[in-house]
């Protein structure tokens, strides 16, 4: 009986590394405005979004249904531009003991190629319960929303 698991990805993006990663530290408030699948964010304890003994809520659609969470941000890493969320509370509380984000933001090239590794660590409550499998394509799906707007926007400051 396997209950602990770990799924990764790794997403080529087009926005500089350091803006795309920047949007994850101060501009995560902004998701639902550049994320088709994120319907609502708010402050849920705290003042201020993107500090540690903040407490965020999350409303967001994974396999076609509308799913809710909280999530508390437990590391940001400026030198290895990666950031880890502990999530917790409402759907995900159904299905898992833990549950844990982290993206890593990752120069591959001296040509400016990055990719946006996401990783999601969790422990099922149970061995009835399927990995967090559509949470994948919910953060690629986002990661390709959130790139789009931050390549057009860096395209537009540059002209």
């Amino acid at each position: 009986m396997v209950l602990f698991g770990k799924l990764s990805t790794e997403l080529g993006i087009k926005a500089p590394i350091d803006i795309f990663f920047n949007y994850f530290v101060t501009q995560l408030h902004e998701a639902q405005v550049h994320c088709e699948r994120v319907h609502h964010t708010k402050l849920h304890e705290g003042e201020d979004w993107h500090h540690t003994d903040t407490v965020k809520h999350w409303t967001y659609v994974i396999d076609g249904e509308v799913h809710t969470c909280y999530d508390s941000l437990e590391e940001v890493d400026e030198q290895n531009k990666k950031i880890t969320w502990k999530l917790f509370g409402g759907d995900i509380d159904k299905h898992y003991k833990v549950f844990k984000l982290t993206l890593q933001v990752i120069d591959k090239a001296d040509d400016g190629t990055a990719v946006a590794k996401w990783a999601i660590e969790y422990e099922k409550l149970n061995e009835d319960i399927d990995p967090p499998n559509g949470w994948m394509e919910y953060l690629s799906k986002c990661t390709r929303d959130i790139d789009a707007h931050l390549s057009k926007a860096t395209t537009a400051r540059k002209d």
